[in-house]
Formats: structure tokens, sequence, C-alpha cells
């Protein structure tokens, strides 16, 4: 089974070290979104979410096979409000 690496790019870069055996490209993609959704709720926790961070995910041999982004692992709905009070 292929290795997959899943490297956090957000106000840090965090390189994965270890990787993770998965099936397909497409269980690694399903994989990134778990842990991006899971990091979104600890950034929204705080008051801040910033879409444009990503993992980057690479086989093996280091080779880059997708990058997936925070806005591409949730459906945004609603008006353009912050909530905040000016």
């Amino acid at each position: 089974m292929p290795r997959y690496f899943f490297h956090l790019h957000n106000s840090m870069d965090v390189p994965d070290h270890e990787g993770r055996e998965l099936v397909s490209p497409e269980a690694a993609r399903e994989h990134a979104i778990v842990n991006i959704r899971e990091l979104m709720c600890e950034a929204v926790q705080k008051g801040e979410l910033d879409l444009s961070h990503r993992i980057d995910v690479a086989d093996e041999a280091g080779k880059p096979v997708m990058t997936v982004r925070y806005a591409e692992a949730v459906t945004l709905a609603g008006t353009g409000s912050t909530g905040q009070q000016t």
C-alpha cells in the first residue's frame, strides 16, 4: 500500500515525517480533508479562520501528489456578515 505524507502549511509549515499508508490518492485527499476540518474547528474556536491555508500531499518519493486547501474542505453559505459590530 502506498504511503502519503501530509505537509501542513498554515501560520507555520509543519512537514509530515511519518506519513500514512492509504489505498489511493482519493483516500489521501479524504484524509487531508478530515484533518483540515479538525484544524478549522480549532481555529474557529479561537475566532479566526484562513481559508488559504493548505495541506500538500506527497508520495513516498517526495513527489507532490496534490494540494488541498482549507476552502475545499467546507461549503460556505450565508451573506458575508462577519458577526462583528463596528
